[in-house]
């Protein structure tokens, strides 16, 4: 209401379908790309999982007010891919293929970043055993799917690079925990 109008929010902001809905009522219009805004007047919001470097600079060039809602586990993620490519290291995401943060990560750099949704893309990827390479992951991923993934890279390569600290969500592994501890009370 502050704005007068409606607030365009670039893909869902949080994996709240109630925040949503209510965001929706309150005169929020959610798009999937910057082409879809029909009054420049409005304010724009970018999603917490990120967008792609393209997205800020075309709402920069259109004089868009915007606010950059970017998770700042998803910035670290983003800070991450560009300093391995200034070192010129192969990057591998694991992550699911069209998922907004994938996008938003995959975006960020003009070199190649390596898609695996599972140990089965690894037989894809152009790299030898010896080669250097390096790993980032969604934030929002399963932990033990991913842990799986994880091995099997180390496996397979000699030299990777991984990041100091687990890229999941802190948010997203208490409530992985929080499942498995219930999930053993249940018939």
């Amino acid at each position: 209401k502050k704005y007068g109008g409606p607030i365009y929010v670039r893909h869902e902001i949080v994996h709240n379908k109630y925040v949503v809905e209510d965001l929706k009522k309150k005169g929020a219009v959610f798009i999937d790309e910057i082409s879809e805004i029909s009054d420049f007047t409005r304010p724009v919001i970018f999603s917490a999982h990120g967008v792609p470097k393209s997205v800020p600079k075309e709402a920069a060039d259109l004089k868009l007010n915007y606010f950059d809602a970017t998770c700042p586990l998803v910035s670290k993620i983003h800070r991450e891919v560009e300093h391995l490519e200034k070192l010129k290291i192969p990057i591998i995401l694991i992550g699911h293929k069209d998922h907004p943060e994938v996008i938003g990560t995959m975006g960020q750099i003009e070199s190649s970043i390596y898609l695996v949704e599972d140990e089965k893309d690894l037989e894809k990827l152009p790299f030898s055993s010896d080669e250097k390479i390096a790993f980032v992951t969604q934030t929002t991923l399963s932990v033990d799917d991913t842990k799986s993934v994880i091995d099997a890279i180390k496996k397979r390569f000699n030299h990777v690079i991984e990041p100091r600290k687990n890229d999941i969500c802190y948010a997203t592994t208490n409530r992985q925990d929080a499942v498995k501890k219930i999930a053993i009370k249940c018939d």
